[in-house]
């Protein structure tokens, strides 16, 4: 499977629950923060949900 570079861009301030704990469930806590993961169905559909605060890098 292929690995995926998730950072963080745009702070999670004034967003709905389900995203800041999205977030946190990928390992993103702090702005700029980067975190490796392998490009399974149920990552990728966290990065969906929250494709506006992060940038991904296919590695």
């Amino acid at each position: 499977m292929t690995k995926i570079r998730i950072t963080q861009v745009k702070s999670k301030i004034d967003r709905p629950e389900t995203q800041k704990k999205t977030l946190e469930a990928l390992g993103l806590r702090k702005m700029n923060q980067v975190v490796e993961h392998t490009a399974t169905p149920q990552i990728m559909g966290m990065v969906k949900k929250v494709n506006h605060l992060i940038k991904v890098e296919n590695i």
